[in-house]
């Protein structure tokens, strides 16, 4: 780590400063009570969100060339499909998709605490919003959570050439708020992409929100350091700027 103050601090969205996986489980909590109450499926409504998980969990696609929305709806036709037979159902696999996505949009919150540790860190250094992801989707997390206002500059990995862990997304960060890879944090909740692409980028530091204080794999990135909850930042850059001064 370079001997400069940190001026900026790039923060990751989802699971870091918003509860994404909490929001994305009251959304499948929805549909399984839609498909209960209104089309008397059982143990299959479970079982169709299970795999629609699954399915986000792997996706992939070209932000140029797919409709996230189609991908989605896709995901739940699928998983209808698979768990039920017969003829392909697009109108249920909407209602499902859409009820899912507005739920979760609902109960994608800035906490108020977290509000406020963004407003006192504001009055010491830039803060960036750098998350993955498909664009139409991220823009409406952001506007759900109402995060814009905190933050310097918002980077979307869908709207740029490369997402994180490639290290131009971490310089096109830098060149927006006028600072260097040295003088910029990256917290986030994901070892193979905030962390992974932190270190790739020579930022100062990774900082790296593991909740579950789960043990890393050997083989996986290793920050620079660890917190339980992204309410530990501010004293942890303090101890950073701290280490800099008594090293000058």
């Amino acid at each position: 780590m370079g001997l400069s103050r940190v001026r900026a601090v790039f923060f990751d969205l989802d699971n870091t400063l918003i509860d994404t996986a909490g929001a994305s489980r009251r959304g499948m909590l929805e549909v399984i009570k839609l498909l209960q109450s209104k089309y008397h499926y059982k143990e299959e409504a479970e079982i169709i969100c299970d795999k629609v998980q699954v399915k986000l969990s792997k996706e992939c696609f070209h932000p140029y060339s797919t409709c996230i929305t189609d991908v989605r709806t896709s995901h739940w036709e699928e998983a209808i499909q698979e768990t039920k037979g017969g003829a392909d159902n697009r109108k249920l696999a909407e209602e499902c998709y859409f009820l899912w996505k507005s739920t979760r949009l609902q109960h994608m919150i800035l906490a108020d605490d977290v509000k406020a540790m963004l407003t006192e860190l504001r009055k010491e250094v830039r803060l960036l919003l750098l998350t993955n992801g498909d664009r139409q989707t991220q823009r409406e997390k952001i506007e759900a959570c109402a995060c814009q206002s905190y933050f310097d500059a918002i980077v979307i990995g869908g709207e740029q050439k490369e997402e994180k862990p490639a290290p131009s997304i971490f310089y096109h960060c830098c060149d927006l708020l006028g600072v260097q890879p040295g003088d910029c944090v990256m917290v986030g909740d994901t070892l193979e992409t905030d962390i992974q692409g932190g270190l790739n980028a020579g930022l100062k530091a990774t900082v790296w929100i593991n909740k579950s204080g789960r043990v890393p794999l050997t083989s996986s990135p290793m920050p620079h350091y660890m917190v339980s909850s992204v309410l530990e930042l501010p004293a942890l850059l303090q101890s950073i700027d701290c280490k800099v001064s008594m090293s000058v």
